[in-house]
């Protein structure tokens, strides 16, 4: 088995799952964020895709396996940028405080280093 596997399953479990909770529910996921409903669905889409991605790109007999990753990374890095800036900053602990219910940025930080390896061309790299 090759080692990438070792990020890209953790990595595309946290992203689908997300998504998908946001597909299910998006007015109570919309309400918990404080976004508008269009937000959250586009969000989900992203983290789904983003997870389904890092599957796929991961598949040896998959066509175009570096596009693939990159669009992974690509569709992961907003939702990242925006989870941290709108959500997480500046707090950097992952545990949830009375000024940060959702926790810090430690988490998202780590994931926006995952995506930023797709996005910058983790194939040629593996």
């Amino acid at each position: 088995m090759n080692p990438i596997w070792l990020i890209r399953l953790p990595f595309a479990a946290v992203f689908a799952g997300h998504g998908i909770g946001k597909l299910i529910m998006p007015a109570a996921s919309a309400e918990m964020l404080a976004l508008p409903i269009v937000l959250v669905l586009l969000v989900g889409l992203a983290e789904l895709l983003a997870g389904i991605g890092a599957v796929v790109a991961g598949l040896d007999r998959a066509p175009h396996r570096a596009l693939v990753d990159r669009l992974t990374g690509l569709a992961a890095v907003p939702v990242l940028i925006g989870a941290i800036a709108m959500v997480h900053w500046p707090r950097w602990s992952f545990v949830a405080t009375e000024s940060h219910p959702m926790g810090g940025m430690e988490f998202q930080v780590v994931l926006l280093g995952m995506a930023l390896y797709f996005l910058l061309g983790a194939r040629e790299r593996a």
